[in-house]
């Protein structure tokens, strides 16, 4: 499963409105090698679905990652902080044994 905080289901549906995305859209969570701790992520607005795609619903909003990135973030929560030490998207992924300062990548 794939869960998206309050907070962050709140900024996607600001962004999908503000954008003009039609109820097809979803977030596309992908995993690749590179960055800092070995492995980054990725995350964009995708409305065309792959035949190996896992797809999870959470407060309103459709996630989808492949099968590959799946293993890598399962059981992850996809956060948003609009605070002081920084503002935007971040992962609280529970499989990550080890996270650069940046926080955009990881290692398992």
């Amino acid at each position: 499963m794939l869960y998206i905080s309050e907070a962050a289901s709140e900024k996607i549906k600001n962004i999908m409105q503000s954008e003009q995305k039609a109820e097809k859209h979803f977030v596309r969570v992908s995993v690749q090698g590179g960055g800092c701790s070995g492995l980054s992520y990725n995350m964009e607005l995708d409305d065309k679905l792959q035949p190996d795609d896992q797809i999870f619903e959470d407060k309103g909003i459709k996630l989808v990652t492949d099968l590959r990135s799946f293993l890598y973030v399962c059981n992850t929560t996809l956060e948003f902080t609009d605070g002081l030490n920084g503002k935007g998207f971040h992962f609280s992924n529970p499989n990550a044994s080890r996270t650069c300062a940046c926080g955009d990548s990881f290692a398992v």
